[in-house]
């Protein structure tokens, strides 16, 4: 058996997952086309650059990590239909994606969450350490989010399916109501334009890193105290595996795998509630423990039972 798959090349976690793949999958991934059973595309738009013959000829899984209801137009419902025809299985990493994408197709689902690197994310224990080496204060609380929450088109407008503005109205009640304690916020990757401005209205101190390597980026969750998740809709995010490899303290909205991985208390409905999942520092080694189903090698296993399943 042989899985052909094409990596986006766009700076993002399908590149990474793809790395990562090959490396340890390498018997049965393949570059060339002729020799593959199976096209797995990851990145959905990436599709029309597999010749239609061997979208025919192959079976062809196509991943979907979710969809934004209030983008997804007549526009993208035709070109889903179009590549539909195409498709032989649909993987998507939690159950919420699949519910968004029967509407649409009646072809087989197969609902996986993707790998844990815990190689790549580990705990530290030298926080104060790791605060002064990347230029962060020692003295505060600090609060982290580590996904792009502008929109491309104009560098202004929220990507209000990742919710900048629950994250900023918690921030706001978080600063609020600790007046005397010192709350700092760590940024990290692109287009934080969004987040940042509103920081700088609400006078909260801030340090954004921009494109940083993945050991950097480890190091900075091990700085925190807390991690927050304020998305509408997502098939992840991978920062939910992250901070349980870490043991970063974390609370999100009830999207992607949060309801897999984490507890009912690290979990809330709206910014105004966010008090309720609180007991973040609590549910640590669950989480870890939860995360660590999906560690590699063993979370390429039910990957690559499913190939071999309808390799046929």
């Amino acid at each position: 058996m042989k899985v052909f798959s094409l990596p986006p090349h766009e700076n993002w976690i399908c590149d990474r997952f793809l790395q990562e793949w090959s490396e340890y999958n390498p018997d049965i991934v393949t570059e060339n086309l002729d020799e593959a059973d199976i096209n797995w595309v990851l990145a959905g738009w990436q599709w029309n650059r597999i010749p239609e013959n061997y979208l025919q000829s192959k079976k062809t899984v196509l991943t979907v990590h979710h969809i934004v209801p209030e983008k997804f137009n007549e526009q993208k419902r035709g070109e889903f239909l179009f590549r539909d025809r195409y498709v032989d299985w649909y993987h998507v990493p939690c159950a919420a994606t699949k519910e968004q994408i029967r509407e649409y197709t009646d072809k087989p689902v197969f609902i996986q969450p993707f790998w844990a690197n815990q190689h790549m994310w580990y705990e530290m224990n030298n926080k104060n350490e790791l605060r002064e080496e990347l230029g962060l204060p020692t003295d505060a609380y600090i609060v982290g989010s580590f996904q792009r929450d502008t929109e491309g088109h104009d560098l202004i407008s929220p990507k209000l399916e990742k919710g900048p503005d629950q994250l900023v109205d918690i921030l706001e009640r978080m600063s609020n109501k600790n007046a005397d304690s010192k709350l700092f916020v760590a940024l990290a990757g692109p287009r934080r334009q969004y987040v940042i401005s509103n920081l700088r209205r609400l006078g909260i101190e801030y340090k954004s890193f921009d494109f940083i390597e993945f050991d950097t980026l480890n190091k900075l969750y091990n700085c925190l105290d807390l991690y927050i998740v304020s998305s509408r809709h997502e098939g992840g995010p991978q920062s939910i595996i992250e901070c349980g490899l870490t043991k970063t303290p974390i609370i999100s909205t009830k999207v992607g795998l949060a309801p897999i991985v984490l507890s009912e208390c690290n979990m809330y409905d709206t910014p105004e509630n966010y008090e309720s999942a609180w007991q973040a520092n609590k549910n640590l080694e669950l989480i870890y423990n939860n995360v660590m189903k999906y560690s590699i090698p063993d979370g390429f296993k039910p990957f690559r039972e499913f190939f071999e399943k309808i390799k046929g």
